[in-house]
């Protein structure tokens, strides 16, 4: 398992696989333990919430509690924990890649160019057959996790609902979804509902020492990544703290922008390895406009990710009327780059754009 992609992975942090604990989603895990304690265990859970609050992790728990964990808990009675000892034989199985009553479907690599598809496909799905066929004389539990469900084409999807129709004896599904939407109703009517929710504060900051030690500028990151661990990560790895004190900066001299300042962010847009600091600033731009219209809307300016963007906000989004203004701005923006994106224009070129009418904006803010 180790050595094919792996799209539930984020770079600089623990699988979910290997994370120890699960912050600050307390109800889920509660859920789950009275349904195990009262043996009213569901055969599909559906997991869901924003990215990067936990879900694959809580899917990876659940998995290693059902198959270390005897039905009713054994002698002891159940337990109020889903944690497994990290010495436990599943635990060492698990986190090797060898646990035989365990099957994780996610996207997998195309053959020809190794690179991750970009949907679970029917192939992923039929793994499924030869799982429950291979594991049924064994007997005891068998556990799925399919990450992320709601990447299923419809064939995928469609030979999924077969299995939730119809499970085998001692099979448990667990499916993540970012956007539960997408699934067919059916999958999801066939499912009960772990519902994930972003982290504060506090469980922000242990979420992260877990991921990635102690960190600088802890609460910038957790205002920048709305409660998402893993959105934090990700700003970390890109360099997201730095380049968002930039737009702050640059946006401080509204409504007359400083050409240098707006030209050398754009300029650094340039070659295919800077895609994802464009995607990355787009969604900042993002950010710091939903910033100024949630402050203007309800008079609470919210801590700092940047110097100065207290003051900033303060005079840019003063009342709801420019909160309004700057919340239609987002959406135009953020569906203009989407589309110039989509028809790959150069990114610095639209950057530039993106602040140009920016600058319009301000000129017009409603005073």
């Amino acid at each position: 398992m180790s050595a094919a992609p792996e799209p539930d992975r984020i770079d600089g942090a623990p699988h979910p696989r290997e994370t120890l604990k699960l912050f600050g989603q307390e109800a889920a895990e509660r859920l789950f333990l009275d349904a195990f304690a009262q043996d009213r265990l569901h055969h599909g859970w559906l997991i869901t919430g924003p990215r990067g609050v936990g879900k694959a992790t809580l899917a990876w728990r659940l998995a290693k509690f059902l198959l270390a964990t005897e039905p009713g808990g054994g002698l002891f009675g159940a337990p109020d924990t889903l944690d497994v000892d990290s010495e436990h034989p599943v635990a060492h199985r698990i986190a090797a890649g060898s646990e035989p009553g365990l099957l994780v479907i996610r996207r997998g690599a195309d053959e020809k160019t190794g690179k991750l598809k970009t949907q679970i496909t029917v192939d992923e799905v039929r793994k499924l057959r030869e799982f429950f066929g291979l594991s049924a004389a064994e007997g005891g539990r068998r556990v799925v996790i399919v990450d992320a469900a709601d990447e299923m084409n419809p064939n995928a999807a469609n030979a999924l609902l077969k299995l939730l129709e119809e499970p085998p004896a001692g099979a448990m599904l667990f499916l993540v979804a970012h956007q539960p939407s997408r699934l067919l109703p059916t999958i999801r009517s066939r499912c009960r509902e772990l519902r994930l929710n972003p982290l504060g504060t506090d469980n922000m900051a242990r979420a992260m020492d877990q991921a990635m030690g102690m960190v600088e500028d802890g609460e910038a990151l957790a205002e920048l990544s709305g409660g998402s661990v893993g959105e934090a990560i990700r700003v970390a790895n890109g360099g997201g703290l730095e380049l968002y004190a930039e737009i702050v900066k640059i946006l401080s001299d509204l409504p007359q922008l400083s050409r240098p300042d707006v030209l050398k962010l754009s300029n650094s847009m340039g070659g295919r390895e800077a895609e994802p600091r464009f995607d990355l600033t787009v969604r900042l731009i993002d950010l710091a406009l939903a910033r100024l219209a949630r402050a203007g809307a309800t008079g609470m300016v919210p801590p700092e990710a940047a110097r100065g963007e207290a003051r900033l906000i303060e005079r840019l989004s003063p009342d709801p009327r420019a909160a309004r203004h700057w919340a239609e701005l987002a959406s135009e923006l953020g569906a203009r780059a989407r589309g110039a994106r989509a028809v790959n224009l150069d990114p610095g070129a639209l950057v530039l754009d993106m602040f140009l009418r920016l600058e319009s904006a301000a000129q017009a803010v409603p005073g």
